[in-house]
């Protein structure tokens, strides 16, 4: 996945969910912030920042921010890119080899997964979870309670009774990390629904990425631990 005409800016202040302050070349832009996460560790004030332009005339915000520099590590913030970048990985043959169809936003129950796919007699429902949240090469997952993720969790569970096959997939957004462990100590409902859902035959996976200022590419697999806290 590529950006166009990134620019570099230092991070000021974080107005809401969707705004941000940003120095960029002397003056402070408005931003639109491209994740709802609270990203806490991520938007600190002086922090060094990337930005696509928008060139939609009608937006009121003329930069998203996509990328934040924490300490030489570039981290891609961008809630959209998960997905894209998976699409982009199969499409290259790169993740799940020999599909023979793969459809974004598929409908099962009272859920919306990410994909479904199909290959061979395997009949899948992929959900795609994007990761920010890093503590000394360790990665986890989520940076603040979600009970939607809990609800797709159990709904994978249920395909799986169903006879499909079930992938959450968590999309680490950076290179060069441990492993990917459920954050317990923000939603412990989520950590032990993930483990149990490991038990019932849901595929937990994780991968890397490959980001640079301009650019994400899906990278390398990432060990998952889903040990007892």
């Amino acid at each position: 996945m590529k950006y166009k005409n990134i620019e570099e800016g230092i991070f000021l202040k974080r107005n809401n969910r969707f705004i941000a302050e940003v120095k960029i070349k002397g003056k402070t832009e408005i931003c639109h912030v491209k994740n709802t996460g609270r990203c806490r560790e991520l938007l600190i004030e002086g922090t060094k920042v990337y930005l696509e332009p928008s060139d939609n005339e009608k937006r009121k915000t003329g930069f998203s921010l996509v990328t934040v520099d924490k300490c030489g590590r570039l981290i891609n913030m961008d809630s959209q890119m998960p997905n894209k970048v998976v699409e982009e990985a199969v499409e290259r043959g790169k993740l799940f080899e020999n599909a023979t169809l793969f459809k974004r936003e598929y409908k099962y129950g009272r859920s919306r997964f990410d994909f479904y796919m199909e290959r061979e007699c395997e009949r899948a429902f992929i959900e795609v979870k994007g990761v920010t949240l890093e503590n000394n090469n360790i990665v986890s997952f989520p940076d603040a309670p979600s009970e939607r993720a809990v609800k797709h969790i159990k709904e994978l569970e249920k395909a799986v009774s169903e006879g499909y096959k079930a992938y959450i997939l968590f999309v680490v957004q950076m290179s060069n990390v441990n492993y990917f462990v459920p954050n317990s100590e923000n939603h412990r409902e989520f950590a032990e629904e993930l483990k149990r859902a490991a038990e019932l035959g849901v595929n937990v996976i994780a991968y890397d990425c490959r980001v640079t200022k301009d650019e994400v590419v899906l990278g390398k697999e990432v060990n998952v631990c889903l040990k007892n806290e």
